[in-house]
């Protein structure tokens, strides 16, 4: 009788050991889910931190106008006025 439970025991942990490795949400399946959302977490999070720079950026153009001039003269090309504007033109090379 013993012999028989014990079979049983066995065969019923050898079921669940398979399921387990092999069976439909198996552990291997578990540590691949892991590993992306680690993945997705650090995206998440430089994504996070480059919305917050773009937000201060807004924010500083909506209140501030030094931000406003900065990009005004380099993007633009822009001057104030009554300021003098020098062009450096390199020479042409002979040839």
């Amino acid at each position: 009788m013993y012999r028989w439970l014990i079979a049983i025991i066995v065969i019923m942990l050898l079921g669940l050991q398979y399921r387990l490795w092999f069976g439909e949400n198996n552990l291997r399946d578990i540590w691949a889910l892991q590993a992306k959302i680690e993945l997705q977490q650090s995206v998440n999070q430089e994504l996070s931190q480059r919305n917050s720079e773009l937000e201060a950026e807004v924010q500083d153009l909506k209140k501030g106008r030094s931000a406003l001039e900065e990009r005004a003269r380099s993007e633009l090309g822009m001057i104030k006025e009554g300021e003098t504007f020098f062009q450096l033109v390199e020479p042409a090379k002979e040839k």
